[in-house]
Parts: structure tokens; sequence; C-alpha cells
């Protein structure tokens, strides 16, 4: 315990911020009076560090490396300038940095320009708070050699992160590997050197102008100018707390759609996200107060972004339904903007996970187009070779990729009221239009299982149990082959991913979460008719947890 003492102290010594000097300071004065408790607490801060990998940093806020703070942001900082200017030779590399509404997202955003700006590089911030999707297109738009999103994007309140683009040969796309691992390597050293207070700080760095927002507002706006169905839509707005309705708002003018009822207690940027347990719209109860404010206008339609606005939801309604609303799924959602972008493209091809619905293949087979299946992650999505269109399960969803090369919750709303209103025009509703997918294409059904656990090795051992001991069958559906992604399946890079394929064609993929402390299991089904999918899958997902329970 001394060693965790001794480097909590050199810690406090190098902290520029009060609020985690004071709170490491109380915690060592406990540790010192032999708080048991505390010591635990200490150990799990300084006993390992965050790990910089293909979704950057991101955790919880507070002091010791194992946290978000001001010392690990400025380490990352440096770290990544050193990369960039390794990666540029004699040329001065460019990097733009964003920031969102959470707590800390400006300062860590400022640190950040003010050190790459003291090690020499051009460096550029955005003019205020914005979503997540305006910075990834500004790597482009400016030409940047990279862009740092300071962002936790929907993980619970005390997060935040530290999200990596890079420009050049990668497009504006997020970081994949090697990149991870030698910008990694760079920040050991900076953190192995020591103390941060001497990293060279320069006031010198730039303030992009507000024409770079006008410039995604257009590009965005004119992914769906409104149809003639647009006018007199009814529909609720939320942003969850987060940053995305300034510019939404400015999106939906310009594209000539109606103004949403919002929902005000959730529209304005608050890191402490007080109305929801987590700010996120997948999450039960999340989108309670857009159901109640969309009953109380007689909506049409509820579409909410995530606090980054990099992530759209959407819900109808639903006689059937608790409250009277439904909540889309990711897959619906995604099987309706591919068939969008399907109809308008004569070449290319549409992606998404290989854990989201495999709908989308039979979509771009039906029109001729090439498909691509990717592991999890936009930073693998946005690289299909020819992409038109990409999404994941998870409210993602890519329609512009010559603007935006990342998910974009913002055109994908854009997208999305543009198909509303254009079947309102006829007088049909999102429920007729997917019918008719369904009539199409078949009735796909998915599902989710998730299992938040507080100790990690937790679902390190359950992948192990299911990769030693492999089910032969999930419920009564015998399984018929087991893809274990960590040996590299159809080209895809090796991943933590199991992909079991039942013998009525259904099939079971697992999976640990990339953000969170979950193990996630995706079920997929397909029927000769909603009703037959939906047994199907109800069937699979009582399998699922039986196999569960058999394992924990």
């Amino acid at each position: 315990m001394n060693a965790f003492v001794a480097a909590g102290r050199a810690w406090l010594a190098q902290d520029p911020d009060a609020t985690t000097r004071e709170e490491l300071t109380e915690l060592l004065s406990r540790v010192e009076q032999g708080d048991a408790e505390a010591a635990a607490d200490l150990e799990d801060r300084f006993s390992s560090r965050l790990a910089f990998g293909t979704a950057g940093l991101r955790g919880t806020l507070g002091a010791g490396p194992n946290r978000m703070n001001r010392v690990l942001v400025a380490q990352a900082a440096a770290g990544f300038a050193a990369y960039l200017a390794e990666r540029a030779g004699d040329a001065t590399p460019t990097v733009v940095v964003g920031y969102d509404g959470r707590r800390n997202s400006d300062v860590f955003a400022r640190d950040s320009v003010e050190i790459f700006a003291g090690a020499g590089l051009r460096a550029i911030l955005l003019p205020r708070m914005l979503p997540t999707p305006v910075l990834a297109f500004a790597v482009r738009h400016l030409g940047a050699d990279a862009g740092v999103m300071v962002t936790a994007s929907h993980n619970p309140p005390d997060d935040n992160g530290y999200k990596v683009y890079l420009g050049g040969a990668d497009d504006g796309a997020q970081i994949v590997s090697p990149a991870d691992a030698e910008i990694a390597a760079h920040i050991q050293r900076v953190a192995d050197n020591g103390d941060v207070t001497i990293l060279p700080r320069s006031v010198g760095y730039e303030n992009a102008p507000e024409s770079l927002v006008e410039a995604y507002i257009a590009a965005t706006a004119a992914v769906a100018p409104a149809p003639a169905g647009a006018e007199g839509l009814r529909w609720v707005y939320t942003a969850m707390h987060g940053v995305g309705w300034e510019t939404v708002a400015r999106v939906l003018a310009e594209a000539g759609y109606p103004e949403p009822t919002v929902v005000a207690a959730q529209i304005h940027p608050d890191g402490r996200f007080p109305t929801v347990a987590f700010p996120n719209p997948e999450e039960p109860g999340a989108m309670d107060l857009a159901f109640e404010t969309a009953r109380a206008v007689d909506a049409e339609l509820v579409i909410a972004n995530d606090p980054d606005a990099d992530r759209l939801a959407v819900a109808i309604p639903d006689a059937e339904a608790e409250g009277g609303w439904r909540r889309l799924t990711g897959n619906e959602i995604g099987l309706l903007l591919g068939w969008r972008a399907a109809r308008s493209a004569s070449t290319g091809s549409l992606a998404c996970s290989l854990v989201s619905s495999p709908g989308l293949q039979v979509v771009a087979e039906h029109y001729g187009l090439d498909f691509r299946a990717t592991l999890t992650g936009f930073k693998w999505i946005s690289r299909a070779p020819g992409l038109v269109y990409g999404f994941e399960e998870a409210l993602g969803y890519l329609v512009n990729p010559d603007t935006v090369r990342d998910k974009d919750g913002i055109s994908a709303a854009v997208a999305f009221l543009g198909l509303v209103a254009a079947a309102r025009a006829e007088g049909r509703t999102v429920s007729d239009l997917l019918q008719e997918f369904r009539d199409t294409f078949g009735a796909f059904a998915s599902d989710q299982i998730s299992v938040r656990v507080t100790d990690l090795s937790e679902i390190g051992a359950i992948m192990a149990s299911l990769r030693a001991q492999p089910p032969s069958a999930v419920g009564e559906v015998a399984v018929e082959r087991i893809d274990d992604l960590l040996q590299g399946v159809d080209g895809l890079p090796p991943g933590d991913v199991l992909r079991i394929w039942l013998a009525d064609g259904s099939r079971l993929i697992v999976r640990p979460s990339g953000t969170e402390p979950k193990l996630k299991l995706y079920l997929d089904v397909r029927g000769s008719s909603a009703k037959k999918a939906r047994r199907r899958l109800d069937a699979l997902r009582a399998g699922a947890e039986a196999l569960l329970v058999s394992l924990r």
C-alpha cells in the first residue's frame, strides 16, 4: 500500500485541478488513518491506468491514472502530439478539437489545444460545445491530420472520454489498430517521464470560425430537404440533456421541416443528466418524458439524440405498447434507412456491424449492391469499401459518408424525417413502411440481452466458458456452427466475439461491450411474418437466458 500512497502524493504534485487534488488529499488522509475502504479505492485508482484503445479513452472522472482527469488528458494530448509529429515528418500537423456538455469537457479540450500548440502543432478549437458529428465533419472539412472529441457519449453522468480521429488516408475516421497501440506507446512515454506541469503549452491555438458549423448545417440539411408531406408534421424532439438541439434546430430550418415540440426538461446541455438514470435512449425509462410530451400534443413521431448527438432514437404511436408509444429498435431504423439508401444508389456497398440485422444484406442483394459485415464500431463500418450507407444496431447510422465518416444522429434524423414526410404525403405512416419492408424482404426480428457487471473478470470468465464448453443447443434448437472471431473469420480482424448459428437459421452473438461494463448477447431471427418471427425470437431469448444462467 505504501507504493500507492507514494504514487498518490506524486500525482498530487502535478495535478492542476483543485477538485481532484482535494479529492485525492482526503483519500490519502483516510488511508493513512487505516480506512480499509479508502485503501481499496486508492489501489483501484493507482494499480492500473485507463487504457488507450480504438475508442480512445473513457472512464469515470476522478484523481489517478485509472480515472479521467486533467493529468491523464495532458498525458494523452502530449502523447498524441508526438505521434502526429512523427507521422507528419517535416510537415506541421493540424489537429482540431471539439467538446460536448459533460463535466470538464471544456477544460479537457482547452488543455489539449494548449498542449498541441505548445508541441508545435496547428491546433484548432471548435467555437463552443457542439455535437460529435460536427467534430468528425471538421476533420475532413479543414483537411486536418487529426481530430479529438471530448465526450463520453451516452455513458453515465460521472464519465468522460477522449475520442480520436485521423485525417489523410484515414479520411476522418476513428482510429484502428495499429494506430491505437502506437499512440498508447507515446502516451506511456509521457506518463513515465512524470510531471505534466513541465509540458510546453501555448495559447497560440486557433478558434474555428462559425462558417465551419454553417458548412456542416448546409451539408446535413441537403441529406433530405423536406418534401411536401412535411407540412403540418407533429413531432417531438429530445436532446437528452446533450448538445444536439442548437445544431438540430438550424438544420431543420434550412431543410424546411416544421419545428418539433421539444422536451423542455431535457433540451439544454446539463452534464448532471438530472431526469434520466442513464442518458442513453436505449435504456428503460430514458424516453418517458418524450412519450409524455408526445401524448400531450398528439404527436405522430418522437425523435431523440443521445447527449453528443451521434446516435438517433425513434418512437411511434402503438396502441399495444405500454403508454401508447413504442421505440423502434436500432435494427428497424437501420433497415429503413438502408432501404432508403439502396433505392437511390446504383453502385457501392451497404455495411453494418456483424451484430446488426442480417436484413441489410438482403436489401443490398435485392438492389445489386455490395454488402460488408464489419466488427462492431464505426471505426470499422466507415472503412467499408465503396460505402454508401452504414449502421449498427446501437442506434448508430451513417447516411452521408461523403461528409462525415462516423455515425451521425443529426443527419440520420433528417433522413428519417424525409422518409416519414414522403410516406405521409401518400397517407402512410412509419408502421406502414415497416410492413412494406417485411412484405418485400421478409420479417426480421432482433433482441438483445445486456448483463451489467461490477467485476469485469466475470465477462472474461463467461467468454472463456463458452469457448471451453461450447453449447450443442440454445433452448431446443441445435447449434449448427460457432464462429470464434478471435481466430479471424470472413476476413475480419480478430475480435472477442462468438457467433453462434442455429439449425433453424437463427443467430446468437456474444461479445463484451466496448464502452461499458456489460456482456451483450444479440439475437436475430427471420420469419415469413412478423408474428412467426416474434415467436421464434421469444424462444431464442428463453434459450439464451437459460444458457447464461448455466455459465454464471
